[in-house]
């Protein structure tokens, strides 16, 4: 097989890539180490920023986003038993983000790429290693269908997530990792109950931080600070609700509602990132190359932006045969990744309590939270992040 562009990796980033390229007329095939079931129902990231949901109206994936999903303007921050909200629009400029879920993003691009047309989309294709990328014709070697296969390609781009083979084809040489890991976990749940909040609630206490989401009208997403290592099964759902509601405590008469739990799972959190995004003819983008801890909601948003940037950058190379752009992809790239990185570092650090933490560092906590309440300066900065810096 041959194509311009192998993409490895069919989550939200290799789906959007392919699709962005479609609709520049650039081939490509999109290779997928899991089944199609799988890919479409794996939970992740929920929340869309600014950007994002206009990349994909512009692709024409938003159709069923815009109908099903949830424009929020701001967020409630929560400490010290007081709420307080930050509006997004009147502190950027108009800016929102959306409710909508990453595999409901995955499922409206798989149905296009399969529906219009477009290039080879290889569910259970197990790519191995990738070849040549310092050459002009780099291969994929992959597995399909019980056979071993090849595909040679102008290019290559790893959407393969942390765990892919992609950045392991960056030469030691020049690969260079910069990591931190947090010193606790989150405790998600989906839970079949209406929603106890119209906008998402972070909150911050002293016995640890807590999130209130959503993905539907029906469906609540709550997530608790744990220890690392905690087992799921060990927190009953009775457990998980009284927890919730001790963290969510607020003076007034919110009531946090309760009902069946469908899902329990444990998240990890670290941030880390890979440099060089591109080496040779191999482009790496989303959790092939940066991840951040979840309370910033910049997981899928960082995806999104970089494959915008590198299907912009190989627009411009099929109309000019410049590679301008694509040598300026990484720089590019990491400058949003790193603002990124820092934006979640100071939202987790800011509202997780540390176990080893003092008191001192508990009252500088308490301090940042006041001066986002209270300051115009400060919580714009915290909107604009939020909602997303422009990309490229």
């Amino acid at each position: 097989m041959h194509t311009t562009v192998g993409i490895i990796g069919g989550g939200p980033a290799g789906l959007l890539l392919a699709r962005l390229l479609d609709r520049a007329g650039i081939d490509s095939v999109v290779l997928e180490h899991r089944d199609r079931a799988y890919v479409e129902e794996r939970q992740r990231a929920g929340i869309l920023e600014q950007g994002t949901v206009d990349a994909l109206r512009a692709c024409g994936a938003g159709e069923r986003m815009d109908r099903e999903g949830l424009v929020h303007h701001g967020i409630e921050l929560r400490f010290d038993r007081r709420s307080h909200r930050i509006d997004f629009p009147s502190l950027t400029g108009g800016r929102s983000v959306m409710v909508y879920a990453q595999t409901e993003v995955v499922k409206d691009l798989i149905a296009l790429r399969l529906a219009e047309g477009g290039g080879p989309l290889l569910f259970g294709a197990h790519a191995v290693a990738v070849e040549g990328a310092e050459t002009g014709s780099p291969v994929i070697r992959f597995t399909h269908e019980g056979r071993e296969r090849t595909l040679s390609c102008d290019y290559v781009v790893g959407c393969d997530g942390f765990h892919g083979i992609a950045r392991e084809a960056l030469p030691e040489t020049v690969r260079r990792v910069f990591e931190r890991v947090y010193p606790y976990s989150w405790l998600g749940i989906l839970a079949d109950v209406p929603p106890s909040c119209e906008e998402l609630i972070y909150a911050h206490s002293p016995r640890g931080f807590a999130l209130h989401s959503m993905r539907t009208p029906t469906v609540s997403r709550l997530y608790l600070q744990v220890p690392n290592g905690t087992d799921p099964a060990d927190w009953s759902d009775e457990r998980i609700w009284d927890e919730l509601d001790a963290r969510f405590a607020v003076d007034g008469d919110w009531k946090l509602e309760r009902g069946p739990i469908t899902q329990k799972s444990v998240t990890p959190m670290r941030s880390w990132v890979t440099e060089p995004m591109r080496h040779g003819r191999l482009f790496l983008a989303g959790d092939a190359a940066h991840i951040v801890p979840p309370t910033g909601a910049k997981g899928l948003n960082l995806a999104v932006s970089d494959v915008v940037v590198l299907a912009r950058a190989l627009e411009h190379w099929r109309a000019t045969g410049s590679e301008e752009l694509l040598d300026a992809y990484s720089d590019t790239c990491l400058r949003r990744v790193w603002r990124a990185e820092h934006f979640s570092y100071v939202m987790t650090t800011s509202l997780h309590t540390d176990p080893d933490q003092s008191p001192f560092d508990g009252r500088l906590q308490l301090s940042q939270l006041h001066r986002i309440a209270d300051s115009t300066a400060a919580a714009t900065e915290l909107a604009e992040n939020y909602t997303g810096l422009p990309i490229g």
